[in-house]
């Protein structure tokens, strides 16, 4: 009699455990089945992410748009070349317009920004024309200032980048033009890019024979020298 109970204890026993390694055994399906799914689902949302280029908008005047050139040698064409050759997911919109102003830009860059994908970065290449017109420096500092207001009220980061005056202009005129780019930079707490035409102005060899609007090679030359700055801003 003794002996069968001890039986039975043996088999309640061997019971007890087969049954906590089935619940164990269940417990550790579920967590696995779980942990793969939601691995799954991160992977798609990484990979959808990353299949979503980044969108820059260059927002300018014909040093933008890209005049007397080739649709694919403007310079948002190749800062976009040079930053996709780096491994970076990026699609730049040329919304340069020959002969604008920063008044013209103001009352664009609305729907310039417009979109399903919001911007990465607003490149503001504007005020070569106003100061070549000769108009008030204040009013062209006030059409920057409220684009940049704009852009940072939709928190879309900036880069604003400077022009300078010829030397045959007026000195106090200079003085003043020339310093709209940094005091707005510093202003609004924005990335400044000082001088749009920086080691190509005056230099026939990167001109078109106007000697204002870059050639291809001046192109080029403009979108490595910004590279950098671009590639730092939107990584």
């Amino acid at each position: 009699m003794n002996k069968v109970r001890t039986d039975l204890k043996q088999i309640e026993f061997k019971s007890s455990i087969s049954t906590y390694k089935d619940d164990n055994l269940l417990i550790l399906k579920a967590f696995l089945a779980f942990t793969v799914l939601f691995s799954i689902i991160f992977m798609s949302q990484a990979f959808a992410s990353s299949a979503e280029p980044k969108r820059i908008v260059a927002l300018g005047d014909s040093l933008t748009s890209g005049y007397g050139l080739e649709s694919g040698d403007s310079f948002p064409s190749q800062l976009e070349i040079l930053l996709k050759n780096d491994g970076l997911n990026v699609s730049i919109d040329n919304a340069g317009v020959s002969g604008d102003t920063t008044a013209g830009g103001l009352s664009r860059v609305e729907w310039a920004i417009e979109g399903d994908v919001k911007p990465s970065l607003v490149i503001i290449a504007l005020g070569g024309n106003d100061m070549l017109r000769g108009l008030p420096v204040e009013q062209t500092k006030s059409n920057l200032s409220s684009i940049i207001e704009i852009l940072q009220k939709k928190n879309i980061p900036i880069l604003l980048v400077g022009m300078k005056s010829p030397l045959n202009l007026p000195t106090p005129f200079i003085k003043k033009f020339d310093s709209i780019y940094e005091d707005l930079a510093e202003q609004y707490d924005v990335e400044l890019y000082p001088f749009f035409l920086e080691g190509i102005a005056m230099k026939s060899e990167l001109n078109q024979a106007d000697g204002i609007h870059p050639n291809t090679e001046g192109i080029k030359l403009i979108a490595k020298n910004m590279f950098p700055q671009v590639k730092k801003m939107i990584k």
